[in-house]
């Protein structure tokens, strides 16, 4: 029997992978947005804090964000004391981006301040290729690297069955919109996933950051579909803001995702992204999405 390792997770989508590889009784610690099973919420630590954005509109967390670096200050807060309290053996954090998570440059200075020796493991995808990697990794480093290389697979082959049903099909042109005030073309491994549904992403960065644009470049790349993903909003605040914005493209249909659960977060789940957005572009090749993953506003 694998020996228990108290494991850390600094951010949602390393959560996320600690639980679809069976170690969510080996976490111990977790975020503020770490949304766990809520039956298992009340036995994990919240190790990281910081504010509550519910209630704020796109543009105004975005104005929240962009004072707070340019002060200086810090978006999270690492409860230091409640981390060393749970003498964790593995940490998972990241370096990709400082708005959705503690960095871990951070996370090293206050662990050489308690005298912690966690090993620390940093996930940093940028494609949806790197996202399967970090499985890989997370399960390498905790003990499960088997259980890690048959999740991957089972993977791959979800990938490679939507691939199958929507080959030789006309591939729509998409734009994804990941913020909506301001504007953000989508970045990361977020056009992996359309073009994995079998779209051509317009106006994204693959492989690279999320970048501000304007509503006169999205809707000059003439997208026949628009998803609407914004970073940290489920369906309904989604749905919200493409209702908002629909009427800049009046040449394609719009329509609004589960950002958090489909899109934004790497982990397990971008394969339900992809099978999701699939449904949008191709519904007659391939099974609709659950309810509760994807809106077609008018």
């Amino acid at each position: 029997m694998m020996a228990f390792m108290r494991l850390v997770s600094l951010l949602p989508s390393a959560t996320d992978i600690v639980y679809a590889l069976g170690l969510g009784d080996d976490l111990v610690g977790v975020t503020f947005e770490c949304d766990v099973p809520p039956a298992d919420r009340a036995g994990k630590l919240v190790v990281v804090g910081g504010r509550d954005t519910r209630g704020m509109s796109p543009g105004e967390i975005d104005a929240y964000v962009r004072a707070q670096r340019a002060a200086g200050a810090d978006l999270y807060t690492l409860h230091a004391d409640a981390l060393a309290g749970l003498d964790p053996d593995l940490i998972l954090t990241q370096d990709l981006c400082r708005v959705c998570a503690l960095p871990s440059g951070q996370l090293t200075d206050a662990l050489d301040h308690l005298g912690c020796r966690a090993d620390v493991l940093s996930l940093d995808p940028y494609t949806l290729d790197d996202v399967l990697d970090t499985i890989l990794a997370v399960g390498q480093r905790a003990g499960v690297p088997d259980r890690a290389s048959s999740l991957v697979a089972a993977l791959r082959d979800r990938l490679a069955a939507v691939s199958a049903a929507v080959a030789g099909r006309p591939r729509p042109r998409v734009v994804v919109v990941e913020w909506v005030d301001p504007p953000f073309a989508a970045g990361h491994w977020i056009p992996d996933l359309v073009s994995a549904a079998g779209g051509e992403p317009v106006t994204a960065h693959p492989g690279a950051r999320s970048a501000p644009t304007t509503w006169a470049r999205l809707a000059d790349a003439a997208p026949e579909v628009v998803l609407v993903a914004p970073c940290g909003f489920d369906l309904t605040g989604a749905t919200r803001q493409a209702e908002q914005v629909a009427s800049r493209f009046p040449g394609a249909t719009v329509w609004a995702v589960d950002a958090d659960a489909l899109v934004v977060r790497p982990g397990p789940r971008l394969v339900d992204g992809v099978a999701a957005i699939a449904a949008i572009l191709h519904p007659e090749a391939v099974p609709p999405a659950p309810v509760g993953a994807t809106a077609r506003v008018a």
